[in-house]
């Protein structure tokens, strides 16, 4: 063989370009799988993609209800923590208030207390100082009658006129007391 006849033969065999039965065999070969995946696996694909799709809107909506959900109840926990501080405070106010109450109705008693004692000190030293005044107008009337009888020479010892004079005694140094105040 020639060498051109080799290189028309090889022409008319390239690669690159198929022999067209095969060409036909592999276009009708094509539209068969293309017809068979077109009518079963592609409906199967799009179902499969649109329960995909259904999944993912569904779960995005519900995560935007849990956020909504989530957000209500803490604008709810929020509004209970303010009432509760509120509500704190105004306990807080009101032992406060009774505090102050408690402590005022204290010293009203303690005062009222003190003024009793006071009240019954005075009357006490007032029943003392009466009582030591007429031990000792007793006690001066005696003297001053044991002493009158020495100076008169003569006994005093009537009971009645002892109590005169010592009476009459005692009143005129009262009286000379209070005129020189």
């Amino acid at each position: 063989m020639s060498p051109l006849v080799q290189l028309a033969a090889e022409e008319a065999e390239n690669p690159l370009i198929p022999p067209i039965p095969e060409l036909v065999i592999g276009l009708i070969a094509f539209v068969i799988v293309f017809g068979f995946l077109a009518k079963k696996l592609l409906p199967n694909i799009n179902k499969v993609l649109e329960e995909r799709r259904e999944a993912i809107e569904g779960g995005i909506e519900k995560a935007e209800a849990a956020q909504t959900e989530a957000q209500s109840v803490l604008e709810q926990y929020k509004a209970q923590l303010a009432e509760a501080r509120h509500e704190a405070a105004r306990l807080r106010q009101e032992a406060q208030e009774q505090g102050a109450a408690l402590i005022a109705e204290m010293r009203a008693e303690g005062q009222r207390q003190r003024e009793e004692i006071v009240a019954a000190g005075h009357a006490q030293i007032e029943a003392d100082r009466k009582a030591a005044a007429s031990a000792l107008r007793q006690d001066v009337g005696r003297l001053a009658t044991e002493l009158a009888g020495k100076l008169v020479g003569e006994s005093l010892e009537d009971h009645a006129r002892q109590s005169r004079v010592i009476d009459r005694f005692l009143d005129e140094l009262e009286e000379k007391a209070e005129a020189t105040r």
